[in-house]
């Protein structure tokens, strides 16, 4: 027992460290890829249509070769998934592109709040007070360090409100239909991602065309561009299969609240790497996030300890209407007893 929970353990982490490592090293790529001072591979909607088409091919692959098995799972929830993943994607771009950076940054931090409500709606899920002030002090941590200046415009609001409501329920319906069709991280992923792929390669130029008045037709790829787009999938792939993993291991909240140790990491690679500026503003509010993170992680961890004595003691114990039923049992069966032996007699 002992051993399949430290197996577990290792399993969790190693999940939440290649989605972290993915996570991170895609963006610093990207940045390379898509920035001024580097590529001006401004297509960005085109390229996460790449990253799904050799997910995709990976999966593919796998299936192939017996590594992983394909179960049913109905077409139209593929599709429907598929959408709102879609409309997710597109959402940000639209958002990040009408509002201001310090917007565009609330707006993600509200994603977690609106996946506690989506939950609680959708599967009547509760959270305990200490979940709820950890969540609060990771949005305020990843606040104080992201957020700058905030400005605010009709069709900016309305992205980003389609945007996260978009992402909060497709990450909610990841651990759902691996739940429902008792399907692997893996499995799932290897359906969704060819309808993805095809989808954001049709319609990702178009998009790509209005957020930035660019054709991808006429930009010329160089060697380097193309060494950055294979990374770069590359990189997808994992952050892909670990995105799925996490949220099948633990919930789309976790999923949200402790995947803002990227943006604390990509602050500090910033630094590192880029000469971005690292304020004491930016500091304290890492250090808030983490220490939320920290709070977070304990608190869970009481809520199933708590959970798992109530399941036991329920499963040991009677309830007092059980009681009154096996006594009323008791005090007639003797009735019965004498009754057999009259008529035996």
């Amino acid at each position: 027992m002992e051993n399949e929970k430290k197996t577990s353990s290792i399993s969790n982490v190693g999940a939440w460290g290649m989605n972290i490592v993915s996570s991170v090293g895609i963006i610093m790529a990207n940045k390379q890829l898509m920035s001024n001072g580097g590529y001006a591979f401004t297509f960005a909607t085109t390229l996460t249509g790449f990253h799904f088409a050799v997910t995709a091919l990976v999966g593919l692959v796998s299936n192939a070769t017996g590594y992983s098995a394909s179960k049913h799972v109905p077409m139209w929830e593929l599709l429907w998934f598929s959408l709102v993943a879609n409309t997710s994607i597109t959402g940000m771009n639209l958002s990040l592109m009408l509002n201001s950076v310090g917007f565009y940054q609330i707006s993600k931090l509200s994603m977690i709040p609106v996946v506690c409500v989506m939950e609680w709606i959708l599967h009547s899920k509760h959270y305990s007070k200490e979940v709820k002030i950890a969540v609060m002090v990771v949005v305020v941590g990843v606040g104080v360090c992201t957020v700058t200046d905030v400005k605010v415009n009709l069709k900016g609001f309305v992205c980003a409100c389609v945007a996260v409501l978009s992402t909060s329920l497709q990450q909610i319906s990841i651990g759902s239909l691996q739940k429902k069709y008792s399907i692997g991280s893996f499995e799932l992923l290897s359906k969704t991602a060819p309808i993805q792929a095809i989808s954001l390669l049709v319609f990702g130029p178009f998009a790509d065309y209005y957020l930035t008045g660019k054709l991808i037709t006429n930009y010329k790829l160089s060697s380097g561009v193309i060494f950055f787009i294979l990374l770069s999938c590359s990189l997808a792939v994992f952050c892909n299969v670990s995105q799925y993993l996490c949220i099948g291991r633990f919930s789309a909240v976790s999923f949200q609240v402790l995947g803002h140790m990227k943006t604390v990491c990509v602050l500090t690679l910033g630094w590192l790497l880029f000469d971005s500026e690292l304020t004491l503003k930016n500091i304290m509010g890492m250090v808030i996030a983490v220490a939320g993170m920290v709070i977070y992680s304990w608190a869970v961890e009481r809520e199933k300890h708590a959970n798992a004595k109530t399941h036991s003691h329920a499963k040991n114990s009677l309830t007092e209407e059980e009681i009154r039923l096996l006594q009323e049992r008791i005090e007639k069966n003797p009735l019965k007893d004498v009754e057999l032996a009259e008529a035996r007699s």
